[in-house]
């Protein structure tokens, strides 16, 4: 096909020399700092996008903190396919921890190492890279290309969330979430609720705890239930083939919530924090439902039981068919540029793709770098994937936009 010689228009050195800019600027988002947000990052990118000739918008979510966007038009009506990678990155820890600069993007045996090198500002620089092939190729195209390039995917997903509510995802057709799955397909993530579970005492002397209530016994029962809840879940779904098992998970223990704590005080407050993360075949309102349920029992059961559960963010869990355009478009390019079958998988989390999905738009995420590489000291990507990532992207976008 016309659409293959777009891989040789690839140019390693530029995806290489592109990823290391992008993590040698640091945006881990540290409130207050200077350089401790997104908006280095973001400006380079914006210069970068001007410099190719794309229409591009700079939005600031919240102070210090902008999303990048970028139209790259055939100038013939069709589709559009949209691209999207965030410009945050999370904290690099102890960098006694880490044998390279966490910000200086090392490489070494065939690796760019730093903080974001994985997730996902190599696959960010995929993207862009993709563009750039795409121009220097001159193969026409349908439609359009978007690059979102949003702030706080790692924290409340700000960045996303502004993009939808200003209108950009009206309209689009397919996009591809840019993040490290070593180049599988994923059309598949994980669910995710998080809650505050409190219970509520009565201070005491530890010596006389009958003159108090203790709210620590009474989180016992409600994680001891909660526990025989997730049990229930995995029995009545089983293992999900590309996501393994929903799970209910007490993170944070905190007694008291507030003020000193003491061995010989019974505290009058403990809380819990809850990560839940779901799969298809869960329906959120029927979880939470049953969460508050159990609660309730324990309140019929014990009437010093008083317990309260406050959501704190919600993302339901996505599915896309493999017979979506956008689908077929990044199997049929692994296809062509690997000689291989593409392998299909799921996100064990979420990812800014979960919004997009919400406003109807289809996904997949796929991109360059071990899934469980991310977050960890020593971060890298592997290049010889990387410029695989960039040609995927490049071909599949030129697939989806042919006709």
């Amino acid at each position: 096909m016309a659409i293959d010689r777009v891989r040789s228009f690839v140019d390693e050195r530029e995806v290489v020399t592109l990823t290391q800019r992008l993590v040698q600027i640091p945006s881990v988002y540290r409130p207050g700092e200077a350089d401790g947000n997104e908006q280095r990052v973001a400006r380079f990118v914006e210069d970068e996008l001007r410099q190719m000739g794309l229409t591009v918008y700079y939005e600031e979510v919240v102070p210090g903190r902008p999303n990048v966007i970028a139209f790259y038009d055939s100038g013939r009506p069709g589709k559009t396919l949209l691209f999207e990678g965030h410009t945050d990155v999370v904290t690099e820890g102890d960098t006694r921890k880490w044998s390279y600069d966490p910000f200086g993007a090392a490489i070494s045996g065939g690796r760019i190492y730093g903080r974001g090198s994985c997730d996902t500002k190599g696959n960010l620089a995929a993207a862009i890279c993709a563009v750039k092939a795409i121009q220097r190729s001159e193969e026409p195209f349908y439609g359009k290309i978007l690059l979102c390039i949003p702030c706080d995917e790692e924290g409340e997903m700000l960045g996303i969330r502004h993009f939808i509510q200003r209108g950009w995802a009206n309209g689009v057709d397919g996009a591809i979430i840019c993040e490290p799955e070593e180049n599988q397909i994923c059309i598949t993530q994980k669910g995710a609720i998080r809650a505050y579970l409190r219970t509520f005492g009565k201070m005491a002397h530890g010596a006389m705890p009958l003159t108090g209530i203790n709210p620590n016994t009474r989180m016992a029962r409600a994680i001891v239930a909660l526990d025989e809840l997730e049990r229930k879940e995995k029995e009545r779904l089983g293992e999900h083939p590309m996501l393994g098992w929903p799970s209910i998970t007490p993170t944070i223990l905190q007694a008291p919530v507030r003020g000193e704590a003491q061995i010989n005080v019974v505290p009058d407050q403990c809380m819990t924090t809850l990560d839940i993360r779901t799969v298809p075949g869960q329906d959120h309102e029927v979880l939470k439902g049953q969460i508050e349920e159990i609660l309730a029992v324990l309140s019929r059961e014990d009437d010093n039981f008083k317990a309260e559960l406050e959501i704190i963010v919600e993302r339901p869990w996505t599915q896309t068919s493999q017979e979506e355009p956008v689908v077929r478009a990044v199997a049929d390019s692994y296809r062509a540029i690997t000689g291989k079958e593409p392998i299909y998988n799921g996100v064990p989390g979420s990812t800014d793709g979960t919004y997009l999905h919400l406003a109807g738009v289809p996904i997949i995420t796929t991109g360059a770098g071990d899934r469980h590489i991310p977050h960890h000291a020593d971060e890298y990507v592997d290049i010889d994937q990387l410029v695989e990532t960039t040609q995927l992207y490049a071909r599949s976008a030129l697939a989806f936009l042919s006709e």
